[in-house]
């Protein structure tokens, strides 16, 4: 009987001469674990020689959701692609090249984030196969929601994607009949028009394979006569879709770079001269001029802006010359003058040549290496020490300046600076160029703000690096050494003292975020939550997984107010999830008990404490003897398994809960070897 309702996914495979590759691509999508019965596979033979439609034929007697269409040939993937998408059916579609294949669990885990999210494209992580290259930046983590300017999405512009089929019936999507840069197009318009973008990093979603005999279309059709149209196309929709503007300039930058600097630097210069001069070249100084604004200008690399000067100052000869020979004059070195470094090109203040010192400026370029080696409290936790090394790639640590930054998170308070100490250290590289890198500081909570004590509240802390005036500032990042045991270990317990004399104490404590940068706390010694309330117990809910129980008994006046605390879960980065303290019903009337859903917190450092209405006002949780970790299954993530475990560095004797998913394969190997054992 044939299926009456709609699938979830469409999955189009356009195919020409792909064997034996096109084999394993469509059994990967026969095999996937969403079902058959939740996809249809449309393959699109385009007048293939190769036994690729009978192969087609051959295995869609044995797959009723394999649909095989035969046509003449289109001369690239677009009119396959185009083929499939007037037959889909599909709520999503997925397109797959006929040389490439999917992991079994892709396209349900990329339905599932759709679903969940609501969002209208789903890039899943790419795996390279045979050397052949694939985005790896906007593939670091997990992303349930984002847009291209909140992410590297824009990156990557295949369209290996799951798409929202009514995305692309509602803009009338299809992809133009180019050999090269079809996909491009197609994917930025999709991307600039979507509600929501989503990213599976956790799990290998395509297998992007390099054909063993270099017949992928992008090497046979790489020359610049099939791909100018593409990237004029490229152009075209950026500026069709996007305002002129700042948020324009960022997605233009991308086209800037990849579709006219690098095509004009590697194939130019190959082609004959007249075609290079008469029928490219001018393409390429209109796009200079139409879409490279002073935004994108200031955005790309020097070796481009080179470029881009030259043909906006309608200069062949010269750009013909720059990009013949930019291999050799990439690696030309640095000149440092009156605070700012310029790449060393013979183009470079020439005379003859004229081209301003900005198309060479790499001052803000320019990356910082810095490393903390020591990290601790002093002076009965008044003052923090650290000690390390910090550089500026390119430019010797001669007149080193550099200062440490104390930042407001909330940005009420004016920055606060503290010169560091010069040290000598010998193990950097540069022979000798950075010996000059070290540095300690000591900072003193109590005076460190022109004499007075640090304000209350979250600080941030960055390193402004300064050496023969050049100056670039980077946050400070934790010691990246402190999990392996080579350097010191941070000291994330809090720390009081009295910052004024006759005032109560202060609290200061470092947080680590996410990303492994360093902030600090600072705020007012509480007394009452601590006098207020005292934890019996902690449990795990063996009926709720992923939940701590909390109980305690309340003491003094807090016994007789209405809920006059707060148990809260504090996440180094400073985020803060409160439930209420209740007293229990059956019980006595300060005892209290409280249900923390651990399952549904972030993953990361969670440090428990309980709060009076003051916020200063706070008690540790205490680690109490017989907690251990816990498992449970996280439904809004796949199914994926997540645990929670105390911690034993918590500050005092404070309970700290890691929240994170289980690592698969390391569950499995230690549980291989505990059978084995």
């Amino acid at each position: 009987m044939a299926r009456t309702d709609p699938p979830r996914v469409s999955v189009i495979i356009p195919a020409y001469d792909s064997m034996p590759e096109l084999t394993r691509c469509v059994t990967s999508a026969m095999e996937q674990t969403i079902g058959l019965d939740r996809i249809e596979i449309i393959a699109v033979d385009d007048g293939s020689t190769d036994g690729t439609g009978a192969e087609l034929d051959r295995l869609a007697r044995g797959c009723p959701a394999l649909r095989v269409v035969h046509q003449p040939n289109s001369g690239g993937a677009g009119g396959p692609r185009n083929t499939g998408l007037d037959l889909a059916r599909g709520d999503y579609v997925f397109f797959l090249d006929s040389d490439d294949y999917l992991g079994p669990d892709a396209l349900r885990r990329m339905v599932a984030t759709a679903d969940e999210n609501r969002t209208d494209v789903v890039l899943g992580r790419m795996v390279p196969v045979g050397g052949r290259a694939v985005p790896t930046a906007v593939f670091s983590h997990n992303q349930p929601r984002t847009d291209v300017f909140s992410s590297h999405a824009y990156r990557t512009l295949g369209c290996w994607k799951l798409f929202r089929r009514s995305l692309i019936e509602r803009l009338n999507l299809r992809f133009p009949p180019y050999r090269n840069c079809e996909d491009k197009p197609f994917t930025a318009a999709a991307y600039l028009n979507a509600d929501g973008i989503s990213v599976v990093a956790d799990y290998d979603c395509y297998y992007s394979r390099d054909r063993g005999n270099g017949n992928n279309l992008t090497r046979t059709a790489a020359a610049l006569a099939d791909r100018m149209d593409g990237t004029r196309l490229c152009f075209e929709t950026v500026a069709r879709y996007l305002e002129p503007g700042a948020r324009r300039d960022r997605i233009m930058r991308r086209h800037v770079e990849w579709e006219l600097c690098g095509p004009l630097r590697a194939l130019l210069p190959l082609e004959d001269e007249q075609a290079a001069r008469e029928r490219f070249y001018p393409q390429f100084r209109h796009w200079a001029l139409t879409y490279v604004t002073e935004g994108v200008f200031r955005q790309i690399a020097p070796p481009d802006r080179l470029l881009v000067h030259l043909l906006r100052a309608d200069r062949y000869e010269d750009l013909m010359e720059v990009a013949r020979h930019a291999e050799e004059d990439a690696a030309r070195g640095h000149v440092v003058d009156e605070g700012r470094v310029h790449w060393n090109h013979p183009y470079f203040r020439d005379p003859a040549k004229g081209v301003p010192d900005a198309c060479f400026d790499v001052t803000s370029r320019l990356p910082v290496h810095h490393d903390l080696t020591a990290l601790d409290w002093r002076d009965d936790g008044a003052v923090l020490h650290l000690a390390g090394h910090a550089r500026i790639e390119h430019v010797a640590t001669r007149d080193p300046g550099t200062r440490l930054i104390l930042r407001s998170r909330d940005g009420t308070r004016p920055d606060v600076g503290v010169p560091v100490t010069a040290r000598t250290v010998t193990d950097l590289p540069g022979d000798g160029a950075y010996d000059r890198a070290g540095f300690t500081v000591d900072v003193d909570l109590r005076t460190v703000d022109a004499g007075a004590p640090l304000g209350h509240g979250l600080w941030d802390l960055f390193l402004d690096v300064r050496a023969q005036g050049v100056s670039r500032t980077v946050r400070l990042r934790r010691p990246r050494a402190e999990g392996d045991g080579t350097g010191t270990a941070p000291p994330w317990r809090e720390t009081a003292f009295v910052a004024r004399p006759g005032h109560r104490p202060t609290v200061a404590r470092l947080l680590p975020t996410p990303d492994g940068n360093l902030g600090l706390e600072v705020r007012r010694a509480g007394h009452r939550a601590a006098r207020a309330c005292r934890v019996t117990g902690t449990a795990w809910d063996v009926s709720a997984p992923g939940t701590l129980v909390v109980t305690g008994r309340l003491t003094g006046d807090a016994a007789r107010g209405p809920e006059p605390l707060a148990l809260c879960a504090e996440h180094d980065s400073g985020a803060v999830r409160a439930l209420p303290v209740r007293c229990t019903p059956d019980g006595r009337p300060a005892d209290f008990t409280v249900r923390l859903p651990v399952g549904k917190l972030p993953p990361g450092r969670w440090t428990l404490t309980l709060r009076a209405r003051d916020p200063d006002d706070r008690a540790p949780v205490p680690r109490l003897d017989g907690l251990a970790g816990t498992r449970w299954f996280r439904a809004s993530r796949l199914g994926r398994p997540y645990y929670a475990k105390p911690l034993a560095g918590g500050p005092g004797k404070t309970l700290v809960l890691r929240v994170a998913p289980v690592r698969l394969t390391a569950a499995l190997r230690r549980r291989l070897g505990t059978r084995r054992g």
